[in-house]
């Protein structure tokens, strides 16, 4: 079995990223020790920006390995693109400046989303999730793989599985909330799930190009 290293503390992203694997026999493991090395500080423009500071820092932790980091959001419509890149940090934004805020705990910002669109009429509530995956070997990025998934935003939460916003994320192909699905069942429509298929994918081509791990 295959395996992919990734840098990440979020559960949630464990959860899809091993939701995403298992149709493709993939293993995903966490980078060695990632729990004791120093935190990236996000403060990247773009999802892409992030996703490869991420990789390119935590690639020098385990020489010669292809490790990949993502980072992802919620762009709503209606509020211009927010909260965007600060999607972690969306209630945590409203009290404090941009480079003092810390990510917010789910509830906090699925509370802060719903009174921002409180007036907003449903067919005015479009929003996409969006995630970008860069794949870094030994400090720097060979790669980058884009994945959207296009929604609403509902008005009240609904489902007990996932994480972040998607209680309120409805996808209307298959008339439920991302939190209504199993990690197997996201991995097919989410945003996460095509930016990894993408990135394995390229990762085969490449094994195939270089069967010897030569770039």
């Amino acid at each position: 079995m295959k395996r992919v290293l990734v840098a990440t503390s979020n559960p949630g992203k464990v959860r899809d990223l091993i939701g995403a694997a298992i149709a493709h026999n993939v293993q995903i493991a966490m980078l060695p020790g990632f729990a004791s090395l120093p935190s990236v500080v996000e403060d990247g423009d773009t999802f892409e920006a992030n996703a490869r500071k991420k990789a390119e820092y935590y690639s020098k932790y385990a020489e010669g390995e292809i490790v990949i980091a993502d980072d992802s959001g919620l762009e709503v419509d209606a509020l211009s693109g927010a909260p965007g890149v600060r999607s972690a940090r969306y209630a945590a934004d409203e009290h404090n400046a941009p480079e003092l805020a810390g990510n917010s705990d789910d509830k906090a910002n699925n509370a802060r989303l719903l009174r921002e669109l409180h007036d907003v009429p449903g067919e005015f509530r479009t929003g996409r999730f969006v995630c970008v995956i860069a794949a870094a070997r030994n400090g720097h990025t060979l790669a980058t793989f884009h994945g959207r998934a296009e929604g609403i935003i509902l008005h009240a939460p609904r489902g007990s599985n996932g994480f972040g916003y998607d209680p309120l994320f409805y996808f209307p192909e298959i008339g439920k909330t991302f939190a209504e699905l199993s990690a197997e069942e996201k991995a097919g429509y989410s945003h996460r799930g095509a930016a990894f298929r993408a990135f394995l994918q390229w990762e085969d081509e490449n094994r195939h190009r270089h069967p010897h791990g030569q770039e």
